[in-house]
């Protein structure tokens, strides 16, 4: 098996299927846990963890896509879904670093709430949770507006003369 093929069928049709499931779980996680860190603590390393799976699909599944892309008839359809395909690495690594840090700051208010009592000096201010929960709004909303726009035009790509509107008789 190589990152290109997989049991005959192009790779990236496969892992697609990981980057359009995984990133927006990421970021719907991202955001509930930086609206509530209570959800944060409970999700523990899970957060971070499911965030970096997401990042590292976006190149492998990029990568089976450029070599899908020079075995497939060249069209403006297929280049515009390159492009925007492109774009979704920084998206998901913005996922990532921001799941790290909200699962950080969690972290780090429990222990300090699990040892002594919780002071003022140990909590996160307001505008940097604030600040948490705008960025993430934004991170998340960016990345997938993304995924929606990349898979969108992947699926014109790959189905624009590829059907028939009307239905055939099957031998019936």
């Amino acid at each position: 098996m190589s990152f290109t093929v997989v049991n005959g069928l192009p790779a990236h049709i496969l892992f697609v299927h990981v980057v359009i499931v995984l990133v927006p779980l990421s970021a719907l996680a991202l955001v509930v846990c930086a609206i509530w860190p209570r959800v944060a603590r409970r999700l523990g390393v899970l957060l971070p963890v499911l965030a970096l799976v997401a990042l590292a699909s976006v190149p492998l599944t990029t990568h089976a896509g450029e070599w899908l892309e020079a075995h497939v008839d060249s069209s403006s359809l297929v280049r515009r879904h390159a492009e925007l395909g492109d774009g979704l690495l920084p998206w998901a690594l913005g996922l990532f670093v921001l799941s790290a840090a909200v699962w950080w700051t969690a972290r780090s208010a429990a222990t300090v709430q699990q040892g002594t009592r919780r002071t003022a000096a140990h909590r996160p201010s307001t505008p940097i949770r604030v600040a948490a929960v705008v960025l993430s709004l934004a991170v998340a909303t960016g990345a997938v507006v993304d995924v929606y726009r990349i898979g969108d035009s992947g699926a014109k790509a790959a189905w624009h003369d590829g059907f028939s509107k009307t239905a055939q008789s099957q031998g019936r």
